[in-house]
């Protein structure tokens, strides 16, 4: 019987790991796979990603639109040999991967008839512009679409949401958008209720060339972070950040793994359970647009944050 592949994308910090923890956390029974990749040497995602999976693999330093591609197409084909076999597979790309290319991968005959792409769901920040739909990368993830989720709606006055809402059924009429409260989706919405029905073919559309705009510097310490430091450290690198994202424990409050989250400007904190042994204390990432941010300026920022010994 095929395994149905659900494919999450959206730029970066739109929210697609909280909509993959929600979706994962509320299975009700049902065996997923879930593969992350993440644009970076250190998958923090894939740490974020709920337990409920059957099984979280780990894709990183590097996108699966382009230069992980192979790995991919690996990884699905280990994942249908577990046993027992998952139902579903879903798959969160990086915030930079263009789904077009994915799709077009996915289209193979072989691939298709053991692990259709059933849906592609594409998670948007409600709080963000309409004019964030002008960026190439954003339209492309749009337009691949089934279902588009608004996530981050309750940071986005009504107003906001419902232009929100406007522009993207002018870039994509056929989706269901849909808002995403702290991630909730209707399974149904997802998740087919006929998994032996064999999805139709996708057109991927043209294929685009490769363009290089971001990438990831990453920050490790075995020592915990201050707190206030580490807010100011944030402040002071925030204008040339795309993203961050991180775990690391605090002087203030030891052995208690926090979770840093940086995106459109804002930065949110929360508790983490404890990592898994032999890892650095601190790991962050941090994504820029191609050399805006040198790891020089970034180190010697983030080594005022650590502990001093």
């Amino acid at each position: 019987m095929p395994v149905p592949i659900l494919l999450v994308t959206g730029f970066l910090g739109a929210g697609k790991t909280t909509v993959v923890n929600h979706l994962l956390a509320h299975a009700d029974g049902r065996r997923i796979a879930t593969v992350v990749n993440d644009f970076g040497a250190i998958n923090i995602d894939a740490e974020l990603i709920a337990g409920a999976s059957d099984g979280v693999v780990s894709l990183s330093n590097g996108c699966i639109c382009c230069s992980l591609e192979g790995d991919l197409l690996r990884t699905l084909s280990t994942l249908l040999r577990r046993d027992p076999r998952p139902e579903y597979i879903v798959i969160e790309t990086s915030g930079v991967a263009d789904p077009a290319d994915i799709v077009r991968n996915l289209m193979d005959p072989v691939i298709l008839r053991e692990t259709p792409l059933e849906t592609v769901l594409c998670v948007m920040d409600a709080s963000a512009s309409p004019a964030a739909l002008d960026d190439a990368l954003v339209r492309s993830q749009l337009r691949a679409a089934d279902v588009v989720a608004l996530s981050k709606i309750d940071l986005a006055d009504e107003g906001a949401g419902a232009r929100m809402r406007e522009a993207i059924r002018a870039l994509r009429s056929p989706a269901v958008v849909v808002d995403a409260l702290h991630g909730e989706i209707p399974s149904a919405l997802l998740f087919p209720a006929d998994v032996a029905r064999a999805p139709a073919p996708r057109e991927p559309g043209p294929r685009r060339p490769a363009e290089e705009r971001f990438e990831t510097l990453s920050w490790t310490s075995d020592q915990p972070l201050s707190l206030p430091r580490l807010q100011q450290a944030i402040n002071r690198l925030a204008p040339k950040l795309a993203r961050a994202k991180g775990l690391f424990e605090t002087v203030e409050q030891p052995g208690r793994p926090m979770v840093l989250q940086f995106a459109a400007g804002r930065a949110t904190l929360a508790p983490r359970q404890a990592p898994a042994a032999g890892v650095p204390r601190a790991r962050i990432v941090f994504i820029a647009e191609l050399g805006v941010l040198s790891k020089a300026e970034l180190d010697a920022i983030m080594e005022t944050c650590a502990a001093r010994g």
